[in-house]
């Protein structure tokens, strides 16, 4: 690689930035291909050829791959980087719980504050317009009952009346006035300058009140239907909704735009009324008591009237609300109410605080006092909230540091260092705990080194022992002999040994120590040294009488004695003696000794409390092996008897300890019948490979729990 990309590299995973998981290779890729495949476009441009007209759309598609993986690559890099300090990690916190639901709270609060402005602008405006039919419907009503007893005296007096309204007050100049008797016009009154043409009469006129659509005008309009003599008396007032009209109405409050077209109002199913309107423009879905309706505003309104202006700014905070409102309007001639007019209203904050506040007069300055004083103390307690999780989170992020710190302390092996305590919380109670677990690993330490030195003696233990036990094993002509031992720990407890005393003669040794370890060990290698002593050295002379041979009487050996003319009785006795004087009372051994004579294949044993060894002849039959006395060295000048038996060619003879016979699992002990069975089945296979069987089949009854007791086999085979 270049000594410039390997900079690069560098460069690069310093700061993170070198691709390493599979969406970053992926993203380098569809990069790397969307550059290649955007410059082979490029080319082909230049060089005026079809070859690169589809690619246009391949570098469109993996560009928009890139980015969107590019975005989840950065998302994972931010993340990684900012939030791997705790402090940022509860900034983040801090930001979700309790920012972002203040935020939203503003938003929400400023949303409503809009939406209420807006409404509370257009309600001026309508309830100017209610204001101003109300006022329309009580004068036609009073003008109906005055028609109404003209015609009962037969006296016309309307046109006095509504000359005088008219001449009054001038919110009656551009009102028109008519009356019909059974249909029939009787009375009509128009602003000067202007004909007097009666509107139609329709079918469905009623008393009524509100917005008219009459000659593509919009009026407000009341009707009042009475009797008189018996005849249906209707009498019409109505003024125009025009310019005039909305200026009053927005005099001081900002701008009025009335959208007298454009609007359509229907009825439709649930299942539709969201459906796209096919002439373009908006559409609003608005549900009523009666069912759902669809208000669609087609493609664009213009405005049939703008009055006013939209006020100065009082301040910077004095922001501009707009917002539309809708109003019904009743088709005079047919009656269908599907196309509403639109009014929007443009003012300010002000204007609207002056108009709700306006009726309060010389209170409205307190109310804002108030107002502003409770934000403040709003704002105190939000930044006390704040100094107080600031403190929290130092805390939290120092005492986090303090344990990273400490850590790092643990990982270069100073497990002395301790975080310092200085309060009284959970944190504290967590770094007490490192600091004891630092303890604990500091003395956890020390033990475990001691248990090494303690594990490395034994091994050097289990090694000399191994040296103990008969490596080469010199078989006689007409005895082939095999020792298997496996301690339950490092070392082992139980002792076999094959020590040939002369030519034609084998000394067989099979014993376990009691209790296990170490001790169990060292008392073996004394046995082990005596017996190998006494046989092949010979018997030293005694000091003092010391019960030997069959019979059991005190007598001294001769000095002298050599090993391969000792007894195994005699053997077993001065070991009992050497032991019982040599080692706590508690400590003892069982022993089984006997000596080969090749020249006329007899066996000649004495067995110091030890299991019976088995000897099985070729047709299956057993012997047990139980001449002999007590343990050794429990008790001092014991005798032991010895016996001897004939060998006969095939027979088999197996020594074992109680660590074969003994293991448990569910089923109870493994016993001295599945061993017998187990070799009574397997006799005629080598020595080696019974003694592989036996301890197999130890094993499986052991199963997964630990060894309890050293297995140890001796087996032997008359030729």
């Amino acid at each position: 690689m270049p000594s410039s990309l390997r900079q690069l590299r560098v460069w690069l995973q310093g700061y993170d930035l070198f691709p390493t998981s599979k969406l970053a290779w992926i993203t380098c890729y569809l990069l790397g291909l969307d550059v290649f495949l955007l410059l082979l476009e490029k080319v082909f441009a230049v060089w005026k050829t079809r070859f690169g007209q589809g690619l246009g759309g391949w570098v469109a598609f993996l560009t928009f791959v890139v980015s969107v993986l590019a975005l989840i690559l950065i998302y994972r890099w931010l993340k990684a980087k900012m939030l791997w300090r705790l402090r940022n990690r509860l900034i983040v916190t801090y930001v979700f719980i309790g920012v972002t639901p203040v935020v939203l709270l503003l938003v929400l609060a400023l949303l409503g504050f809009y939406l209420f402005a807006g409404q509370f602008a257009t309600y001026i405006i309508t309830s100017g317009i209610d204001s101003e039919l109300n006022t329309l419907a009580a004068v036609n009503s009073a003008l109906a009952y005055e028609v109404a007893d003209g015609v009962h005296r037969g006296v016309d007096s309307e046109m006095s009346v509504a000359e005088s309204l008219r001449r009054d007050d001038q919110s009656w100049k551009d009102r028109e006035m008519y009356a019909w008797l059974d249909g029939k016009v009787i009375f009509s009154s128009v602003p000067s300058g202007e004909k007097a043409e009666a509107p139609a009469q329709p079918a469905h006129m009623r008393s009524f009140r509100g917005v008219v659509r009459d000659r593509d005008k919009l009026y407000l309009r009341a009707v009042d239907v009475i009797q008189a003599k018996g005849n249906s008396l209707a009498v019409l007032s109505s003024e125009p909704l025009n310019e005039h009209l909305l200026q009053s109405l927005a005099a001081s409050l900002g701008e009025v735009t009335l959208y007298a077209s454009g609007l359509k109002l229907s009825k439709v199913d649930r299942g539709t009324s969201n459906a796209a309107n096919p002439q373009g423009g908006a559409r609003v879905t608005l549900r009523k008591d009666n069912g759902d309706y669809v208000l669609d505003t087609g493609k664009a309104l213009v405005p049939t009237y703008t009055v006013g202006s939209v006020p100065p700014a009082a301040g910077r905070l004095d922001r501009q609300v707009s917002f539309p409102t809708t109003m019904s309007v009743l088709n005079w001639e047919n009656g269908d109410t599907s196309q509403p007019v639109a009014i929007t209203v443009q003012t300010r904050v002000s204007k609207l605080y002056d108009r709700l506040f306006g009726s309060l007069g010389d209170f409205a300055p307190s109310i804002e006092v108030i107002f502003f004083l409770t934000a403040i103390v709003f704002g105190v307690i939000e930044l006390i909230a704040l100094i107080i999780g600031t403190q929290l989170t130092r805390t939290i992020t120092n005492a986090v540091a303090q344990l990273y710190d400490a850590t790092k302390h643990i990982n270069r092996g100073n497990f002395a260092h301790r975080i310092p305590v200085k309060s009284h919380d959970q944190i504290a109670t967590l770094a007490n705990s490192f600091n004891s677990m630092t303890a604990s690993l500091e003395q956890l330490i020390e033990e475990q080194k001691e248990k090494q030195r303690l594990q490395n003696e034994l091994v050097i233990a289990q090694e000399v022992q191994a040296q103990l036990f008969p490596r080469q094993v010199s078989q006689l002509e007409s005895l082939e002999v095999h020792g298997f031992c496996r301690p339950a720990r490092t070392v082992s407890g139980d002792y076999y040994d094959f020590l040939p005393l002369n030519s034609s003669k084998l000394l067989l040794a099979a014993g376990d120590v009691s209790g296990k370890g170490i001790s169990a060990a060292l008392l073996m290698a004394t046995i082990h040294s005596a017996v190998r002593a006494y046989s092949l050295e010979g018997i030293p002379l005694l000091a003092e009488p010391v019960a030997v041979g069959g019979g059991g009487s005190d007598r001294m050996l001769p000095s002298g004695f050599h090993g391969s003319e000792v007894s195994p009785s005699t053997l077993l006795s001065l070991l009992n003696h050497q032991l019982f004087e040599s080692t706590p009372s508690e400590k003892y051994a069982t022993l089984f000794l006997g000596i080969y004579d090749g020249r006329n294949r007899r066996l000649t044993y004495a067995n110091g409390g030890h299991l019976p060894p088995i000897l099985m002849g070729a047709d299956g039959a057993i012997r047990r092996l139980d001449v002999g006395g007590t343990v050794v060295g429990l008790f001092d000048s014991m005798s032991y008897e010895e016996s001897s038996i004939q060998l006969k060619s095939g027979e088999l003879f197996l020594g074992y300890s109680d660590g074969v016979t003994e293991p448990e699992n569910d089923f109870g002990e493994f016993g001295e019948g599945r061993l017998i069975d187990l070799l009574r089945e397997n006799r005629h296979l080598p020595l080696a490979r019974i003694s592989e069987i036996v301890t197999a089949a130890v094993d499986d009854w052991i199963g997964a729990r630990e060894q309890p007791d050293d297995v140890t086999l001796v087996l032997a085979r008359a030729r």
